[in-house]
Parts: structure tokens; sequence; C-alpha cells
């Protein structure tokens, strides 16, 4: 699986930009982080990589696709490395600030806790299956059930922000999407 998914990637980011806009969740909430070690989740072309150097974190970004983690080189702050996620480990306490956006692989959910140091911040977010939803990962497993993040995360974890919304993607298209930051308890 991890090899076809890496395939599709690299075509993917072989025809399309470096996306400039950082998440909106990322952006309001990363700097409650109280130290400057960030990783970066299925960083794809580092838009959240980048916006978190350039307010001073030491960022770890981590992807499937070669191609995505050239746009990283030599970027000060930034230290780019391709992984396969159904088999890399993620260190023990080891990050002031998680941020995983778009990207839903269930079982790193513990690694993530174990990762994140005491009283570190997690951003989340990616898309919440509804059926309404205009536009969507086809593969159900790659999107989150409703509740599903209060569910998995909100037990050990301070809540400071938790939304499932509607928002409407690029091409026009609606989408629920659902949101979590929090701080390790």
């Amino acid at each position: 699986m991890a090899q076809e998914d890496k395939i599709r990637w690299e075509k993917k980011y072989q025809n399309h930009p470096i996306p400039a806009k950082v998440v909106e969740v990322v952006k309001q909430y990363a700097l409650l982080a109280k130290g400057n070690h960030a990783l970066d989740i299925a960083c794809g072309m580092g838009r959240n990589s980048r916006y978190l150097a350039k307010q001073g974190f030491a960022v770890e970004a981590l992807d499937i696709s070669p191609r995505a983690l050239e746009s990283l080189g030599g970027i000060k702050g930034i230290t780019p490395q391709e992984v396969d996620f159904d088999t890399y480990t993620l260190p023990t306490n080891r990050y002031d600030l998680i941020v995983c956006t778009y990207f839903l692989k269930r079982e790193l959910f513990p690694q993530i806790h174990r990762a994140l140091k005491q009283g570190g911040i997690l951003i989340f977010e990616t898309f919440v299956y509804h059926p309404d939803n205009d536009k969507a990962p086809s593969n159900r497993a790659f999107l989150l059930e409703q509740g599903e993040l209060a569910k998995s995360f909100a037990n050990d974890y301070e809540v400071i922000y938790l939304r499932e919304y509607w928002d409407v993607g690029i091409c026009g298209e609606r989408q629920m999407r659902g949101s979590f930051v929090g701080r390790k308890g």
C-alpha cells in the first residue's frame, strides 16, 4: 500500500504548485507551544512547515513523497525526511508542537500522543465523512467519523479548540472538516 501511495503522491506533486496558504488552525494556534521543536506529519510540500520555521520553530517535516520534500531542501529551520507511516515510528517525548493536517492514519494516534511532550500542543485537521460532502477522499478510511477527534484526544488533552464545520474547497466544493487543538495533560 505504501508504494502505491508514494506513486500517487509523486504524480500529484509533479503537477501542482507549492500551496502557499497555511492551514488557518495552524496559524491561529501554533504559537501556543512553549518550546520550538515541531513535527509536521505528512507535510506535503510544506506550507505549514514553512510557516512554522518562519515563526522560529525547528521543524521535522515528514512525508512519503521525495518530490514534495525536495521543495523543502535548504530552508532554514526545516529538516525534511522521507518516511513510510506504515513502518515509521515517531520518537517518544520529543516535540513541543505536532501538526497533522489533511492526513489520517488512526494507527498514528497513540504514537502522536507519546511523541508530544507534556504540555505540548497538538493541532489536527482533516476531512470528516458526511453524505453531503461534494468532494472528499474517496476512501472512507481517510475520513474522520463525526465526533472522532473528540473521542480520540479530548480525554488526554486540555481542549483549546474543537470544531466540525462545513467549508468550501478551492474548486468550490463543500466539505465537512474537523479541527482539534489541545494541550497534552
